[in-house]
């Protein structure tokens, strides 16, 4: 159990890395709207069941389905469709590394919004020296990337701007109402099915079957896993190490998508990703730091007695 909440950090971690290389194969047959449809009702269904079974499911909860809403938006709906877009536009390693970008918007937004969560020296330090990673993943100075689609790109900080947000949201909004993250990640994900349903166009979403590959990636690997399981620990992330700290888990995905791009997609892996790679593990442990240490305070700090000492 001391170390479940590591562990869970580093698998949500690989889960959202390999999102993009499921993405970029169900994009060459149905479209961005069409693949985040189909990854929600294969996430929410098992997970519905399951918070049902589990009991977790209440009327009185209705009366928060403003906020459930909001991170259906944030958490979700703009957040899938901006990478789904972005990643069917971009190589799928560029579209890996620029989902880094995400705690750069949870950071701005946790010193805007946030009281307790406090930024020090250290944590923006951290943001920095990660954000450097991603820059040399994605070589914007390259004229590889110059050349790739900039609607791509767009959509991509769209994606990671949503979902920083919904870090912000969740922890000030969402954790308080003391909702077990079951039930709060099925209502999330109802509620995006229903307008996914309602607005997507269904003419050529049959075209997935023809790769067994590609259907397997966005029901199991994107659906089951990616969206189901991944938000059942995104919530107890936060409510255990807070937004800003758990927003940091978004620095690996962009190494995972590398890694799995050049062994599934023939993308080149060079010095410079490995030293990216370098980079984003200690920008984590730097942004981490204050958590750990904000867990032992009560402890260290408090005045012992003649008989305990």
């Amino acid at each position: 159990m001391k170390y479940l909440p590591v562990t869970a950090f580093l698998a949500l971690g690989m889960i959202w890395g390999s999102n993009f290389v499921y993405m970029k194969l169900a994009a060459e047959l149905i479209s961005p709207a069409q693949i985040v449809l189909l990854r929600v009702a294969s996430g929410f269904l098992p997970l519905a069941i399951y918070a049902y079974f589990k009991g977790a499911l209440k009327l009185a909860h209705l009366r928060h389905s403003g906020h459930f809403f909001v991170m259906s938006l944030l958490a979700t709906l703009v957040y899938y469709y901006g990478f789904a877009k972005g990643t069917s536009l971009l190589p799928s390693g560029v579209a890996g590394a620029l989902s880094g970008t995400i705690p750069i918007f949870s950071l701005l937004m946790a010193i805007l919004l946030l009281v307790d969560e406090q930024v020090s020296i250290k944590r923006v330090l951290g943001l920095l020296v990660g954000f450097s990673g991603v820059i040399l993943i994605a070589r914007p100075f390259s004229g590889d990337v110059a050349d790739t689609n900039i609607e791509g790109v767009v959509y991509m900080i769209l994606g990671s701007l949503s979902v920083g947000a919904s870090f912000i949201y969740a922890k000030k909004f969402i954790m308080p109402l003391n909702i077990s993250s079951a039930a709060l990640t099925t209502y999330q994900l109802g509620l995006s099915l229903m307008l996914l349903s309602i607005f997507t166009d269904y003419q050529g979403i049959a075209h997935i079957t023809h790769d067994l590959h590609a259907a397997t990636g966005v029901i199991l690997g994107l659906g089951l896993l990616g969206t189901g399981l991944a938000y059942l620990i995104y919530y107890y992330l936060i409510g255990k190490w807070g937004a800003v700290s758990t927003s940091s888990v978004t620095y690996i995905p962009p190494v995972v998508a590398l890694l799995i791009g050049s062994m599934l997609m023939d993308e080149n892996i060079g010095a410079i990703e490995y030293a990216a790679t370098g980079l984003i593990f200690i920008a984590v442990m730097l942004i981490n730091q204050k958590t750990h240490k904000t867990a032992a305070h009560p402890i260290h700090s408090k005045k012992l007695t003649p008989e305990e000492q």
